[in-house]
């Protein structure tokens, strides 16, 4: 339900009145679920809806750059996915358009015509403006683990013992030879659906990136069986990739394996009140699975072959 604005906290009513397209009143805020390194406001008035963007309190160990975030933000607005970027404030927050549509869900993205969807918005923003940063999940894994040995925060069992496992997985995929502008952080939430067309929200973890870690991203995030994997993944590229759905694949373990870490760095960190380590074990739980699974030396092999 919308919050009048009458019962923000002072702070908050002041950053509104300070934003040109959130200061007209009346207004009705509203808080949107979901965020967890955000507050996001739903801001009605006579000017229109927006949203409005709030980082977490927090140390910021996770490096997100919100400069970073807006330039993206705004070169996606520009691909036709994104929402218009409409007001910036560095330390403070980004404001966009709202966008119609309804969030998509894990179960939604199991409808083979939903990922057509998807697929042809992924198409989209890959084939617009490039970003101002690159995203590689093996550097940010890395660099995640080393914050989680300096500061002490804890680690699931067994995890530097799939080191190798890891290497195998970078050794496969190659070298970066062909990247595009990726959202990188596409759980079904970032999806907005309106029957017609998918939207892409929340270019936090934005940057230049392999499109298959974006499909297997997708896929991992929302838990999907592989034969799914096989269909998001025609529809991205017109017709059956067998190489790319191991490269998929093997993006998505990585994700699970790096997103851990994640999970790992807030919960020791930051205040919100979310059970951040249950959230990266289902994550793991399913890496740990599919690194001692049958079909990983099959999906190493399979990656480095041409289609």
């Amino acid at each position: 339900m919308p919050v009048p604005a009458t019962d923000l906290d002072p702070t908050t009513e002041a950053l509104l009145d300070s934003i040109p397209c959130t200061r007209a009143r009346p207004r009705t805020v509203e808080d949107l679920s979901g965020g967890l390194t955000n507050r996001n406001l739903k801001v009605s008035n006579a000017d229109g809806v927006s949203v409005v963007r709030i980082p977490a309190a927090g140390p910021g160990l996770l490096g997100i750059d919100r400069d970073h975030e807006h330039a993206n933000s705004v070169a996606a607005a520009e691909s036709g996915v994104g929402a218009p970027v409409l007001h910036y404030r560095p330390g403070t927050g980004l404001t966009v358009g709202f966008l119609p549509g309804q969030a998509l869900s894990d179960e939604r993205l199991r409808e083979p015509a939903v990922l057509q969807r998807v697929a042809a918005a992924c198409k989209q923003l890959h084939a617009g403006p490039r970003f101002v940063n690159d995203f590689d999940m093996f550097a940010v894994q890395a660099r995640y683990r080393a914050i989680v040995a300096e500061h002490g925060f804890r680690l699931p069992p067994r995890y530097d013992e799939f080191a190798p496992q890891l290497a195998a997985v970078r050794e496969a995929l190659g070298p970066r030879t062909h990247t595009v502008p990726c959202n990188n952080d596409l759980l079904a939430e970032n999806l907005l659906d309106d029957g017609e067309r998918v939207r892409i929200i929340d270019y936090e973890y934005s940057g230049n990136n392999d499109p298959s870690f974006e499909l297997g991203n997708i896929w991992s995030e929302a838990s999907l069986p592989p034969p799914l994997l096989d269909v998001l993944v025609e529809a991205y590229f017109g017709r059956p990739r067998p190489a790319q759905v191991a490269r998929a694949r093997l993006f998505g373990l990585v994700a699970k394996y790096g997103w851990m870490l994640w999970a790992s760095i807030q919960e020791g960190s930051s205040p919100l009140d979310f059970d951040f380590w249950s959230w990266g074990m289902e994550k793991y739980d399913r890496a740990v699975a599919e690194f001692d699974g049958p079909e990983f030396e099959h999906l190493l092999s399979a990656a480095r072959m041409s289609d």
